[in-house]
């Protein structure tokens, strides 16, 4: 009887050593999508997403944004080239930098294939059983959208945290006519529509609240070098079209940092269940209500200028 219980404990010690070798690490295996060229806070969150400890980035797939009114035939690669160039100034030249569809979707069938979404199905499928996929949007859904039409398989791996439109939370109503919607709203209800697919939105109503200053940027960043006065020279020479009044651009709304902040710290915000638009599948989404605004921006310097 002994021998027994001396080798069914032994069999329980093996069976916990393979558990443990397939358990995941704690670092949250992120792929960011983004509409880079369109933008600036978008290289901003980029970096920022970079420098986190927290996160096992996989990837950085670049986005189209053909509604903007300075937008080329090419803004996909657009944003490729603005990819490439940040990692190239931070030294990393083992990031994959899929190139994403330059056209959204034309119908909610039909998947733009691209090099990107390509790259979130293989990601996905490299999977142990019990992690996750993390997928930041940060622009339009064309590529996550297109990789889930492309397979569905992936759905249940996935978890996705996009940046876009505007929500009441008091009385659950939706406004899609927002920028990164807009870009695509096909793919947008696609996502939307996915029964079983993990949904989380930081809403342009939210995220719109996390506010940089010029002065703070060129305290810590101008005439630092590198990506530092790469980022200054972007915020500096960007056209902003949207925007009459503050023609100093002394200020500028830090939309995608937010979302990066919340999910490297997710004390910093409130995020709630709620149902879908009346318009798509119902079925329960998570979207964010508030951030911790100050803190949040606190967070960003301090990772920022660590060496």
């Amino acid at each position: 009887m002994r021998q027994v219980a001396f080798f069914s404990i032994l069999l329980l010690l093996l069976i916990g050593c393979v558990d443990n070798a397939i358990e995941p690490n704690n670092k949250l295996k992120l792929i960011i999508d983004a509409d880079t060229a369109n933008e600036v806070d978008d290289l901003f969150a980029i970096v920022r997403a970079i420098k986190e400890p927290k996160f096992d980035l996989l990837g950085i797939s670049s986005a189209q944004f053909h509604i903007s009114p300075l937008a080329s035939d090419t803004t996909a690669l657009e944003s490729q080239k603005i990819n490439e160039e940040i990692i190239t100034l931070l030294g990393v030249d083992d990031l994959p930098l899929p190139l994403g569809s330059n056209v959204p979707l034309t119908s909610p069938t039909n998947p733009a294939i691209s090099a990107a979404s390509n790259f979130i199905i293989a990601e996905a499928h490299k999977l142990n059983r019990n992690e996750k996929l993390h997928i930041t949007i940060l622009g339009p859904c064309t590529n996550v959208a297109s990789a889930i039409l492309q397979d569905s398989s992936i759905i249940p791996k996935l978890s996705v945290h996009y940046i876009g439109f505007w929500h009441d939370p008091k009385t659950n109503t939706y406004d899609k006519k927002e920028f990164n919607s807009g870009n695509d709203s096909i793919a947008v209800d696609v996502l939307l529509d996915k029964k079983g697919l993990d949904f989380n939105v930081m809403t342009a109503t939210t995220s719109e609240l996390l506010v940089f200053k010029k002065t703070t940027v060129d305290h810590y960043l101008k005439g630092k070098g590198g990506i530092s006065d790469y980022l200054v020279n972007r915020w500096e020479t960007y056209n902003r079209w949207w925007d009459k009044e503050d023609q100093e651009k002394e200020k500028w709304i830090m939309w995608d940092v937010a979302i990066i902040e919340a999910l490297a710290n997710p004390h910093l915000a409130v995020k709630e269940t709620f149902t879908t638009p009346l318009e798509n599948t119902k079925r329960y989404i998570e979207a964010y209500t508030s951030i911790e605004v100050a803190e949040m921006e606190k967070e960003f310097w301090s990772v920022m200028i660590k060496k």
